[in-house]
């Protein structure tokens, strides 16, 4: 796809509606918004210093989030005490700063030398040609694929073989409660995490729902006499907005029953939101609402997440990516819990399975010290580091172990997302040319869907318009 400049960063919102809900896309929570201050903007200079040792080459790293931002400044600090030639200036901005600053700076040739990358920006910027390719960038030689879970580096494998992106980490989803909620409630831990799936009846899950479920006069979805338009507690929060990725929405049902979003596991050209399975799933999904279990459209705004539901009471459980985890846990007056996503009809739960990358600038006059930088972030040296700060899963084995050990010594069970990887329970993230313009055809669809104006057969029609862009 060619285009004469950057698309509007991927959004949950369509021009001109209102703000959507959190996505990994769209995270910024109050944490890294206090972190980015007024400005947007935080630039730190490792090691504790603001200017480089004399001879030093000076190169800028930048990332979005600042959940990841102490992480990464610890694996960037061990970076130069092992590489006293190198000085990295560290920038975090918050995500609509960090796109917008980051086109100005291609345009300008002012950008940083190595930065985070998103799925959603990757192939615009290769169609740019403003990202290098990295094969031939001899530090990078011995970091392979192998080093990163599966399909990882493949994400990040442009459609001419080289790679545009090394992992730096992945993310899962699953089903986040109040363990006091559950306790109240006389179930356990056990009751959620055998739970089943489909699009017929909803399985065990939606009978799981339906009991968490009370209206305004206390009478529960699986109760004769519950008023399905008064709800005072919903089954399952949502955020403000489902995209047509869904990825922490109903991406993970559809994968369950053996959908996927194209033809092929990456650039795909042909999408299925015409697939009889995705109709069944989408029918299902949006029609909890009409059932009182899901909130209706509009129900809940930025201001009011799904974390922030659960919190209230309005909500007794949510879907929520793992980028989320720190976020979940830090919620005054809740006792986390972690469930895996319930099997579906295909004999297992799955999950949608996405990850960032770090790119370097084509126009950087030092790729090989970004590289040397970037691949010191994929050793496991820095995995360690980075994993035992984690407010995510790193990419490698190594990373992830350590993360999973770290939430533990927090008291947290996070294996719910982690065993969809270990056990290849994931689908993968759509990595596709034209994610700008399929979002502005599909995200009028999933908003009249969940409007209860259209269903499942009718985004055939949509499908077509989309499938038109590749052709």
């Amino acid at each position: 796809m060619t285009q004469n400049r950057l698309p509007l960063p991927p959004s949950d919102s369509p021009a001109g509606a209102p703000p959507r809900g959190l996505s990994r896309r769209r995270l910024l929570t109050g944490t890294a918004a206090l972190a980015a201050g007024a400005a947007g903007t935080v630039a730190l200079s490792s090691c504790g210093t603001s200017a480089a040792p004399p001879g030093a080459i000076e190169i800028d790293y930048w990332l979005w989030d600042a959940n990841q931002l102490p992480a990464y400044s610890a694996a960037i600090d061990a970076f130069m005490a092992q590489n006293p030639d190198v000085f990295v200036r560290i920038t975090q901005l918050g995500w609509d700063d960090y796109w917008t600053k980051l086109t100005a700076g291609f345009v300008a040739g002012a950008g940083p030398d190595a930065f985070a990358d998103h799925l959603a920006r990757f192939p615009e910027f290769v169609s740019l040609g403003v990202i290098a390719p990295l094969d031939d960038l001899a530090p990078l030689a011995d970091v392979t694929a192998d080093r990163f879970q599966d399909g990882l580096q493949e994400l990040w494998t442009g459609q001419d073989g080289k790679r545009y992106g090394i992992p730096k980490d992945y993310d899962t989803i699953a089903v986040m409660y109040d363990k006091r909620m559950l306790e109240e409630e006389g179930l356990t831990e056990d009751d959620l995490a055998s739970l089943d799936w489909n699009p017929e009846d909803g399985g065990s899950f939606e009978r799981l729902l339906a009991r968490l479920t009370i209206d305004e006069n206390g009478v529960r979805g699986d109760e004769e006499g519950f008023d399905p338009t008064r709800i005072a507690r919903y089954g399952m929060g949502a955020d403000a907005g489902i995209d047509y990725v869904g990825q922490s929405t109903w991406s993970a049902f559809a994968f369950s029953t053996g959908w996927t979003f194209t033809d092929a596991d990456t650039w795909g050209t042909t999408f299925h939101y015409d697939d009889d399975r995705f109709a069944a799933t989408i029918d299902w999904y949006f029609g909890l609402v009409d059932k009182g279990f899901f909130p209706p459209f509009g129900m809940f705004g930025d201001s009011s997440p799904v974390q922030t539901q659960v919190q209230s009471g309005k909500a007794a459980l949510g879907l929520a990516g793992s980028w989320m985890i720190t976020t979940w846990a830090n919620l005054e007056g809740v006792d986390l819990g972690i469930a895996p996503l319930p099997t579906g009809p295909i004999g297992t739960p799955m999950s949608m399975f996405n990850g960032l990358g770090d790119s370097i600038a084509a126009q950087s006059e030092n790729k090989e010290e970004a590289a040397r930088l970037i691949a010191f972030l994929a050793s496991d040296e820095a995995q360690r580091i980075i994993g035992e700060r984690a407010p995510f899963f790193p990419a490698t084995d190594v990373g992830t172990e350590t993360a999973i050990s770290a939430y533990a010594e927090r008291g947290l069970d996070v294996t719910p997302f982690t065993d969809r990887v270990a056990e290849g329970e994931t689908g993968r993230y759509p990595l596709v040319e034209n994610s700008a313009a399929i979002m502005s055809i599909m995200q009028p669809a999933f908003d009249q869907c969940w409007m209860r104006r259209i269903d499942g057969a009718d985004f055939a029609a949509y499908n077509e318009r989309v499938n038109a862009l590749f052709e």
